[in-house]
């Protein structure tokens, strides 16, 4: 066994809570990642409806035309 293991039920407590508090962190850390890069995504969603508006304003092509085509 692994100098580290667990001798009693208080180690295997204590081991325990560590590993779930270690996970729980690890998991915080990726929903937050997760919320941040959804956040980037929604900006630059927004951008590109924006060029694309602008594109097609430029194009004359107006917002009933598009409704009628699809």
């Amino acid at each position: 066994m692994a100098d580290n293991d667990p001798k009693s039920v208080q180690d295997l407590t204590a081991f325990v809570q560590q590993v779930l508090q270690d996970m729980q962190g690890k998991f915080q850390n990726m929903s937050e990642n997760i919320v941040t890069r959804i956040d980037g995504m929604g900006g630059r969603i927004d951008d590109l409806e924006k060029n694309i508006a602008e594109l097609l304003s430029q194009a004359g092509v107006d917002d009933d035309e598009l409704s009628q085509a699809e």
